[in-house]
């Protein structure tokens, strides 16, 4: 395998993964029933991308040792 084709294995896999990962855990502003004006009732109340990209990260990196 090439660096060229291991980098992009890996995006392929982070974004997969990034994609499954960002609806877990997640809780909307109807549910937590404090509903900033101008925003929709289903917008997101506690919106954690940093953690999430960590998990996303490790779990990717996982992946692409065991398909590499």
């Amino acid at each position: 395998m090439t660096i060229t084709s291991a980098i992009v294995l890996f995006a392929v896999l982070w974004w997969m993964t990034f994609f499954i990962v960002l609806p877990l855990r997640f809780t909307s502003q109807r549910d937590a029933g404090a509903v900033v004006p101008g925003t929709p009732a289903s917008a997101p109340a506690d919106f954690q991308v940093k953690r999430k990209a960590k998990i996303t990260t490790a779990v990717a990196a996982g992946l692409w040792l065991v398909v590499a």
